[in-house]
Formats: C-alpha cells, sequence, structure tokens
C-alpha cells in the first residue's frame, strides 16, 4: 500500500516508532538515546525545563499548516522558552496524540522537520511517547531541556530606570496569520510574514547572551507584545513604558501588507517567539530598545495605559 494511503490505524506502534526514531538526532549529551524506557542525558549544570502542547483546530489548522509546520512551531515555542530563562537547549521529548486515521505521512513529515530542526540547532531529540485519540483529535507536546551556564534570568528583576529592550522582530506571525485568513498579500514581506507564522524562529543564542551581558529580566514573545510585557511587569512589580517611536520600524514595515492594522499586529500579535528583557546598562549587539522601566504598574504607550491584550489559551 503507498504511503500516502496508509493511516495510524494500519501501522503498528512498533512499525511506526522504526520510521521515526532514524529522523531524530542524538548527540554526545545524549549516551542513551530513545528506545529504551527513559532516555539518558548527561548535564554538567543546572537544568531549565520546559514543555508546550498545540491542538489541532486549537493551535494550527490543516488547511494551511503542514506536519512539519507544526514541527518547526512546536520546536521553537519550547527552546525560546529555555533561551528566555537564560538557558541553552539540550535535548528534548515529544509526544504524539493521534486519532489512528490521522496519515503516517504527516507524522513522518513532522518528525523529519522536528529532527531536522533539532538537529540545527544542536539539540537532541531524547524520545517520548505516543497515544491513540479520539475520532478527529490531533495534538503534539514537546518538552524542553536545557543547561544553564549561569545564572538564570527570572521575570521579576525589572527595577524603575531599566531599558526595556526586544532581540528580533515584533508582529511578523500576527500579520502572516492574517495573510493566511484573508488569503491576500504578495511580495517578499507577505511571504515573510506568512513564513514566519507557520515556521517561525527564535535568537536561541540571545538569551544566555542576555545573561552574560546583565539582564535583569527576561521572557518569550510568545503571546504578544502587551501581555506578555504585563507579566513581566507584574513579576517585577514595575511599569514598562513602551515608545511609539522605538515600535515605529516594526509598525512601518507590516504597514506594506495589513495597513492599519499594523500597530495592533505589533502590540498584541502572538507566536513571534523574540526575546524580551530589561536592562540597566548598554545593551548586547542585535537587541533595540522599545523604552523604559518607570515605577508603577502595567504597560504604557507613550503614558497611555494599555490593556494587556494578546493570545490566551481559555478567553482566546
Amino acid at each position: 500500500m503507498p504511503d500516502q494511503a496508509r493511516t495510524l490505524a494500519q501501522v503498528s506502534e512498533g512499525a511506526l516508532l522504526a520510521e521515526i526514531f532514524p529522523l531524530f538526532a542524538g548527540g554526545p549529551g545524549m549516551p542513551v538515546g530513545p528506545g529504551d524506557d527513559a532516555a539518558v542525558l548527561a548535564t554538567g549544570s543546572r537544568t531549565v525545563a520546559t514543555t508546550d502542547t498545540m491542538v489541532r483546530g486549537r493551535d494550527w489548522v490543516d488547511e494551511w499548516s503542514s506536519g512539519a509546520d507544526v514541527a518547526a512551531k512546536a520546536l521553537t515555542q519550547n527552546l525560546a522558552d529555555v533561551a528566555a530563562m537564560g538557558g541553552r537547549p539540550t535535548a528534548v521529548l515529544v509526544a504524539l496524540m493521534a486519532d489512528p486515521a490521522v496519515s503516517v505521512d504527516w507524522v513522518l513529515d513532522f518528525a523529519r522537520e522536528l529532527g531536522a530542526r533539532a538537529a540545527e540547532a544542536g539539540v537532541a531529540v531524547a524520545g517520548g511517547d505516543l497515544s491513540s485519540a479520539p475520532t478527529g483529535v490531533l495534538a503534539v507536546a514537546v518538552t524542553a531541556l536545557g543547561e544553564l551556564p549561569g545564572t538564570a534570568v527570572l521575570r521579576s528583576g525589572a527595577r524603575p530606570g531599566d531599558v526595556v529592550a526586544v532581540c528580533g522582530t515584533l508582529g511578523r506571525s500576527a500579520a502572516g496569520l492574517e495573510l493566511l485568513r484573508s488569503g491576500t498579500g504578495a511580495g517578499a514581506v507577505a511571504a515573510d510574514c506568512v513564513a514566519h507564522h507557520l515556521r517561525p524562529t527564535t535568537p536561541l543564542s540571545a538569551g544566555p547572551q542576555a545573561a552574560a551581558s546583565g539582564a535583569t529580566a527576561m521572557l518569550d514573545v510568545s503571546d504578544g507584545l502587551l501581555r506578555d510585557g504585563s507579566r513581566l511587569a507584574a513579576a517585577s512589580g514595575v511599569r514598562l513604558a513602551l515608545d511609539s517611536a522605538l515600535l515605529a520600524p516594526d509598525v512601518d514595515v507590516l504597514r506594506e501588507v495589513v495597513g492599519d492594522g499594523a500597530l495592533e499586529c505589533v502590540l498584541a500579535g502572538g507566536e513571534e517567539h523574540s526575546l524580551l528583557a530589561t536592562f540597566r546598562g548598554e545593551l548586547p549587539a542585535g537587541w533595540r530598545a522599545l523604552g523604559r522601566v518607570d515605577e508603577g504598574e502595567g504597560v504604557t504607550l507613550d503614558g497611555e495605559p494599555q490593556q494587556p491584550r494578546g493570545w490566551d489559551h481559555f478567553a482566546g
């Protein structure tokens, strides 16, 4: 039977794993890889751990997301969280919960991209789990582990007088989602936005770099600048005062493809996976200022209080 006709119901778990395991990266930091009851990792420092789950119909739709797209997004959002603590990702564990009617090709497409991207990042795929699920259900969960070379950078360390800065872009993923929904958009900027929504990237090395440069607080922009900024502000007991002039480069680029919605994409767009941090001194290379830390609470834009808009898993 041709591969494209196979479903998970037509292969055994062992047979499927035999096809998946060769697609995953190993490395010297993993003396024992997938295949036993658990993997064995060699660690010489404190370990950072995080996990995220993606559910079809909630976190992606098959209309424009392939198995490879889902793998790229699931891996990036986890590695970004490790980097946001100042850590270096070392390994991931992957769980798949699937309706047996899901095609084998979808699973192999997912595994192939996950393995390739993990290898590019120097991250071992240490194993995981497969489970059948009710009709129509398809979900993946990734757990990422990392090593912490120094002190963890928390959300709670920002102080008045710090500079608020970002490494990476803002609003591209949200603009890409809008373009996919509308079926509009042409040109390099539109293509870049769609690509970043489907397969986002994150500046992994910027996390440890920020930690070494004295970042006082840091997090991954996964749910939107305002929502994630509000989380950092609340944890630190401060106000983040954003400056629209410093956001203008992001807004101006996106205005070409989403018009008047560009500012909202920058402020509230999720799944960007850039890093947001605060610094007391000079910014490291690759970081740019967005504003300052003041006494108070919440987030302001040019002095105006902003509601913590952005993605919420239950409120939307």
